[in-house]
């Protein structure tokens, strides 16, 4: 059964003929005649009592006709949905994300995504805690590190790479470490935000290791941590997006430094608003 032979029977009943049918369909009334005739035949039932002055519905026309109405509906209601997919986005997107990530990243994709689509806007809600989109009525969360496993729906937008830093005058003082089995000799400032808790897991050319100490100040935020090393306290681990920009010296240039992914994650990739795909494709569009 298709949904034209459906539509030709509504339009017939709802315009009481087959003519006024055929004018509204832009059809001829033979053609519309033999569609339905043909619906019957397949359905093996007869759907309209036909006389000279009128057309009835039968019992079971009647509800045909009801349920094809609803079928109808349905189909636009589809149509409609898929074209929304394209439609410029509108409305409010309520956004989470960590502090750090929204201040290094994030905020620069806002800025972007309200320049350029005049009619949506974003709630952002920068915190610690991982906040439970599904309950607490998020549309999307950048999440920073591996992810756990979840029912939620994922999309990667890139990576954070880490290096080695310190200030020229804390290096001019006590020399720069020519190998990661050189840091025990030095001050370090250890950042131990997300992955970095149990230390540092850097490599070289003599191989892998856990980087624990000496510190002299542990803080769990990198942009505390690039002030410190920047006061000449110590060689900091810090992401390199932070690093740029300022006076601070690359240490150890050759290590294979960390490398976190960060996330778009979101309650379900199967219907996906248009104002979330657009920030998401912004997102890989302009990159970290």
């Amino acid at each position: 059964m298709d949904l034209a032979s459906l539509q030709a029977f509504v339009k017939v009943v709802q315009a009481g003929s087959f003519t006024r049918a055929a004018e509204l369909l832009g059809s001829e009334k033979a053609h519309v005649s033999r569609i339905v005739s043909r619906l019957e035949a397949r359905l093996r039932v007869r759907l309209l009592e036909r006389t000279t002055r009128a057309l009835r519905l039968t019992e079971i026309g009647r509800e045909i006709f009801e349920r094809a109405v609803a079928l109808l509906a349905a189909a636009d209601e589809t149509e409609r949905v898929a074209a929304a997919v394209h439609d410029a986005p509108r409305g409010v997107l309520k956004l989470t994300c960590g502090a750090e990530f929204g201040v290094l990243v994030a905020n620069r994709w806002i800025s972007a995504y309200l320049q350029r689509y005049g009619e949506a806007s974003i709630d952002a809600d920068y915190t610690s805690r991982v906040v439970d989109l599904v309950h607490e009525g998020f549309d999307l969360a950048l999440r920073v590190g591996e992810l756990a496993d979840s029912s939620l729906a994922a999309r990667r937008l890139g990576e954070l790479t880490y290096g080695l830093y310190a200030a020229e005058g804390y290096l001019a003082r006590r020399g720069a470490p020519k190998s990661l089995g050189a840091l025990d000799r030095h001050s370090l400032v250890m950042f131990t935000g997300g992955v970095f808790r149990a230390g540092w897991r850097l490599a070289d050319a003599q191989g892998e290791a856990l980087i624990e100490g000496p510190w002299r100040l542990r803080v769990n935020n990198a942009f505390a941590a690039r002030d410190a090393a920047a006061a000449g306290l110590g060689i900091a681990l810090l992401p390199d997006l932070v690093a740029r920009g300022t006076s601070l010296v690359r240490v150890l240039p050759n290590i294979a430094g960390p490398r976190v992914p960060f996330h778009a994650v979101f309650p379900s990739a199967r219907f996906l608003a248009p104002k979330v795909r657009s920030f998401v494709d912004l997102a890989l569009e302009l990159g970290a």
